[in-house]
């Protein structure tokens, strides 16, 4: 649960807020950032809560049953939200439950906590499994603030390469290619320089 002060960002960032107090069953929200004219808050939208420690499972019981149907018929699993080596462990053990100890890990970087530790990600990862690293662009850049998504992207893909650990930079690239079938000159940019 967010504490009164944390930031919490509606709709992939487009409203942002803070939590001014909190009760049993809610939470009062001062808006910080929203369009000029007003923002609508749609019906299942996102929502990141990059100041707030959540205690919840790095794998759920979906999850799990995923993982029974994947093990067979996948070569690489993609882990969303990773967020410490101790969330490693637990995709590893389940994966070692299911005879599935060859089967690729893709670890997928979305969160402050994420980034901070990702040299232990990447030491257990990449000593147990195949492994690579994904750049998130969407949540991390929601997370740790746009400003910061260039230089961040950059030191993931040399901590990765210094590891010899493959990285996929993944949302958004080339969208304006794949919707207007032309891509925007920042794009193009984008996209060289990964």
């Amino acid at each position: 649960v967010p504490g009164t002060g944390e930031v919490v960002l509606i709709d992939d960032g487009h409203i942002s807020a803070k939590v001014d107090s909190l009760d049993e069953e809610s939470a009062l929200l001062r808006i910080t950032r929203a369009k000029a004219l007003g923002s609508k808050l749609m019906a299942e939208k996102g929502l990141n809560f990059p100041d707030t420690e959540l205690a919840l499972p790095a794998l759920t019981e979906k999850d799990l049953l995923d993982l029974d149907c994947i093990v067979g018929l996948a070569d690489i699993v993609g882990y969303s939200f990773v967020q410490s080596a101790a969330d490693m462990a637990l995709l590893i053990k389940a994966l070692a439950k299911r005879k599935a100890g060859k089967l690729g890990i893709v670890a997928k970087i979305e969160t402050k906590k994420g980034l901070q530790n990702l040299p232990e990600i990447i030491v257990l990862g990449a000593g147990n499994h195949p492994f690579g690293v994904m750049i998130a662009r969407g949540d991390l850049a929601i997370e740790i603030g746009y400003e910061q998504l260039a230089e961040t992207q950059e030191e993931i893909m040399w901590l990765c390469e210094s590891a010899h650990v493959p990285v996929i930079w993944a949302t958004q690239v080339l969208e304006g290619l794949v919707k207007e079938n032309l891509p925007s000159r920042a794009e193009v940019t984008d996209a060289a320089m990964a």
